[in-house]
């Protein structure tokens, strides 16, 4: 039976070798069932080519119909923001730690694998965030967004202040160690060991949760997905803001930080089997199994 998906990418978590064995597992298994395996270049710096094509993220998202991200959620969260201009659809083989972003268990990797091959999946599409800082008005840098936006006091050893408004209206002035801005997917991060709330996939909507406020009536809201959030630093306050904990720019008082939804997205394939709520249970250890009686 022919593959829906022709051309697959691997990519695996770097620095990790405990990684290689099932991903050639994946690639020969995925060879057996005539699908053209790509090997993402940094994993294959890592694990050897052993015999696949080598691609860098450029040739993956111009030939790969599906990439596989071997590792954890801080491997899908790398993959995702490359592969994002070109469309590609990921799916993640939980190789981390909670691995909420990662689907399949290495256990049942290849019996999952063969459903997907057989078109039985299903996809979703997750919103990302825009954003950028102003600094005298003028850009001086620039964010995509998946997880989290985090405002934060940076090397500080004291609370920062800054003002938040939202679609041009002042809502609050806070001194905090700082905010996240979250989205449904990164609901789950850094955001949820902040108390902040968890947002459910399909709800299109931004979450802002402080970081320690002083104010003890400072609380997470979530506001709509076409909000314009705009974050400035009070003087002489300086602080940082980190992008899914992978780029980040030190900003001085006045930055202004303005953060919207993005017209880009990422699109996530799932099992068949797949559930979120499910997902939730077994990851945050809540409650036990449904029973019947």
């Amino acid at each position: 039976m022919n593959s829906v998906f022709r051309t697959i990418a691997l990519i695996g978590k770097y620095q990790s070798l405990d990684i290689a064995e099932s991903l050639l597992a994946l690639g020969s298994y995925l060879k057996s069932r005539d699908v053209n395996v790509l090997l993402e270049e940094g994993t294959a710096a890592m694990v050897g080519a052993n015999g696949y094509d080598v691609a860098s993220y450029h040739q993956i998202g111009e030939q790969a119909d599906l990439a596989v991200v071997l590792g954890g959620d801080g491997s899908m969260l790398t993959a995702a923001r490359q592969l994002v201009e070109s469309g590609v659809p990921l799916i993640g083989v939980n190789k981390g730690r909670l691995g909420f972003m990662t689907d399949l268990a290495n256990e049942t990797m290849l019996e999952s694998m063969a459903q997907l091959l057989e078109g039985k999946y299903t996809s979703e599409e997750r919103m990302l965030l825009d954003a950028e800082v102003l600094r005298d008005g003028k850009r001086a840098s620039q964010f995509l967004v998946l997880n989290e936006l985090v405002l934060n006091k940076g090397d500080l050893g004291r609370m920062i202040e800054f003002s938040v408004s939202i679609d041009g209206e002042f809502v609050y002035n806070q001194r905090s160690d700082g905010i996240i801005v979250a989205t449904p997917t990164g609901s789950t991060a850094y955001a949820l060991s902040a108390n902040g709330p968890i947002l459910h996939p399909s709800v299109a909507g931004i979450a802002l949760v402080p970081l320690c406020p002083h104010a003890l009536s400072n609380r997470p809201i979530t506001v709509s997905e076409n909000s314009h959030i705009e974050i400035m630093m009070m003087p002489p306050y300086e602080a940082r803001v980190h992008a899914d904990g992978q780029d980040y720019f030190d900003l001085v008082a006045g930055d202004q930080l303005i953060i919207t939804r993005s017209s880009r997205s990422i699109r996530f394939i799932h099992p068949l089997d797949y559930s979120y709520f499910a997902m939730l249970r077994q990851k945050l250890h809540w409650s036990e199994n449904p029973r019947s009686y």
